[in-house]
């Protein structure tokens, strides 16, 4: 690859090359959120017990979360289209082994190596396009559109999801994969061209194990102590969570020390920086919360079929899509800066909207959860649009891939967290709140022969947890967004994507701003 490129317009082939690429895109952000609605019917097909629930909609983004910056690197080395070749394969197959998963261990396994394959599609698709793209503001623009995917990919599964289960069984929400997979297949190797960096290094295997084996042992201890309780098997539990962050934190030794670390943990020294990654994290953990929980108190608590809870879903949904759409031509005139910080706020305000669901009866507060979807979804769409453009546009095109990665890991680990700590947190809160019967609301309210109280004092439970998880959330992102006007310089309020040197001005980390006007004769 040719650092010293010339900036051009991009013909029909690029455009063309972009469409083919956003087919995985949709389908990675999609299977992050797919399951939301699908979960009540997966629960009375297979059975799984809470873990087990939790993992069917976890192992994906954590295998994803997990494995994003290794296959970064490896697709910056050995060639990302044929990286992407191969994760598309390999997504496809594993999609048809969930759809016809016998039992939840299965399911899981299958979920898991979706989340391997997905974590090779996202950060060499958003390279593959900065190579289609060379030009500053048609890559911001090609960027804004990818984010808008992903956004659309994520917010709509459920969408999605609600629509196939109305007519089809629920391994439909797998094999609605297979028509993408097969076109992409077919299309890629005309339309793209294989893109490798001239940097040199290895690809460090103990960081990539340390790094996915800390994740989901301090995981697995969070969820086991939520769903069992800290007296079941309390040594067990400690160890897990014990081991899961010791390997946590060698892994960022390791990478202080290595000369092509997997996380270059020294840009998180400019706080414009990592202000940015937290907001890559946190919001994701926050919508995808929310919207598993959301998924369960519509159909569970309100009692709506799965078609109409779908419907219900749909407003927030378009307001996060067309907001991550019109966010790079807002940034232009308002900055960085001011768009870090609403989209905390935003998301905060929409969060505790939440709490006054079930007000005046545990099942009122429809309208109330609409309108908490479409203010979040302001501050969603905000967030993943400034992360995206942010990720490729700040760094020379050869760490594409690399920084396509960290940005995205940072989206699909807070997926995946979301779940996994509000959501056990919430599970928490139905086993200790509960009328003891079962062990989640899905299990509960299939006991036969519960009376109008037990069915009641269920419900409440459940939607305490709720109230609890989205009180934590909100409080956290009102944090982040007091911290973010307090902390980011106002030199961060520079467009994003219109300058002539391909980087985002002030949002860049520290180092690389500093140099964007020495990159502009490279770019």
């Amino acid at each position: 690859m040719n650092a010293h490129r010339v900036s051009h317009s991009p013909g029909l082939r690029a455009w063309l090359g972009l469409l083919v690429v956003l087919g995985p895109v949709l389908l990675v952000a999609m299977d992050g959120s797919v399951l939301f609605l699908a979960m009540t019917e997966i629960s009375e097909a297979l059975s799984p017990t809470a873990g087990q629930a939790l993992w069917i909609l976890d192992a994906y983004g954590f295998a994803v979360g997990s494995l994003l910056i290794a296959f970064g690197n490896i697709g910056d080395r050995y060639g990302r289209l044929k990286l992407l070749m191969t994760g598309t394969a390999v997504f496809g197959a594993a999609s048809t082994g969930a759809a016809l998963a016998p039992g939840p261990e299965l399911l899981i396994v299958f979920r898991a190596l979706m989340g391997v394959a997905g974590a090779t599609l996202l950060p060499s698709a958003l390279a593959v396009l900065s190579e289609l793209f060379t030009g500053p503001r048609q890559r911001a623009r090609a960027i804004g559109i990818f984010a808008a995917a992903f956004a659309a990919g994520f917010a709509i599964g459920p969408v999605v999801g609600g629509q196939l289960l109305s007519s089809f069984w629920w391994g439909s929400v797998f094999l609605i994969n297979l028509p993408v997979v097969v076109l992409f297949l077919v299309l890629a190797p005309v339309l793209l061209r294989e893109v490798r960096a001239t940097r040199t290094g290895r690809i460090d295997v103990l960081s990539v194990v340390l790094s996915a084996s800390g994740i989901l042992l301090t995981v697995y201890a969070v969820k086991r102590a939520a769903a069992q309780g800290l007296t079941a098997a309390p040594v067990a539990t400690g160890i897990a969570g014990i081991a899961g962050i010791a390997a946590l934190g060698w892994f960022a030794r390791r990478q202080l020390s290595l000369a092509h670390p997997l996380i270059d943990f020294s840009l998180f020294r400019d706080r414009v920086f990592t202000i940015a990654a937290l907001t890559g994290l946190l919001p994701l953990a926050a919508w995808s919360a929310m919207a598993y929980l959301g998924g369960i108190y519509l159909q569970s608590v309100l009692g709506l079929k799965v078609l109409d809870a779908a419907l219900v879903a749909l407003p927030g949904a378009a307001v996060l899509t067309l907001t991550c759409i019109v966010t790079p031509a807002l940034i232009a005139r308002t900055g960085v800066r001011a768009a870090l910080i609403a989209c905390h706020f935003f998301i905060a305000a929409g969060l505790l909207l939440l709490l006054v669901t079930g007000a005046t009866s545990v099942t009122s507060g429809i309208g109330w959860y609409v309108a908490s979807t479409v203010i979040t979804g302001l501050g969603y769409g905000i967030s993943f649009s400034v992360v995206a453009d942010t990720a490729v546009a700040a760094v020379p095109a050869e760490r594409a891939g690399s920084a396509a990665a960290i940005a995205e890991t940072g989206n699909e680990i807070g997926n995946a967290l979301g779940i996994a700590l509000l959501g056990s947190l919430a599970a928490l809160v139905f086993r200790l709140q509960g009328p003891g019967v079962a062990g989640t609301l899905s299990e509960t309210l299939q006991v036969p022969g519960l009376t109008a109280a037990v069915i009641g004092d269920a419900k409440s439970a459940f939607v305490t947890g709720v109230h609890i998880a989205a009180l934590i959330a909100g409080v956290l992102h009102a944090a982040l967004g007091v911290f973010a006007l307090r902390h980011l310089p106002r030199a961060a309020a520079g467009a994003a994507g219109t300058g002539g040197t391909g980087r985002t001005c002030g949002a860049c980390p520290g180092p690389l701003s500093q140099d964007a006007t020495e990159d502009s004769s490279v770019r």
